[in-house]
């Protein structure tokens, strides 16, 4: 459940190439200290209050990414060449 909401490649994708540093670091931090991703995910869907260690922007980019506003079709992890092309 948790790769479709927040997959670390979609949200990648969209969000790591204008993240500062510090956002970078917090991100870094967001998806490998929790140890379970189902905390992530109910931090991120709101089903469970987010520890104040882990409230900072980078967990409002997202929660506001789990809405998923335009309700796009989340179904399968893009391709990874993303990692490969130059920062915009």
């Amino acid at each position: 459940v948790l790769t479709y909401l927040f997959s670390s490649s979609l949200f990648a994708k969209e969000n790591l190439n204008r993240m500062s540093e510090r956002q970078l670091n917090l991100y870094d931090r967001l998806i490998n200290e929790p140890s379970n991703d189902w905390d992530i995910y109910y931090w991120a869907t709101g089903a469970k209050p987010t520890p104040a260690v882990f409230e900072n922007d980078v967990m409002a980019m997202l929660k506001e990414f789990a809405k998923n506003k335009n309700r796009e079709q989340r179904l399968r992890q893009p391709d990874l060449e993303y990692l490969f092309e130059s920062p915009r």
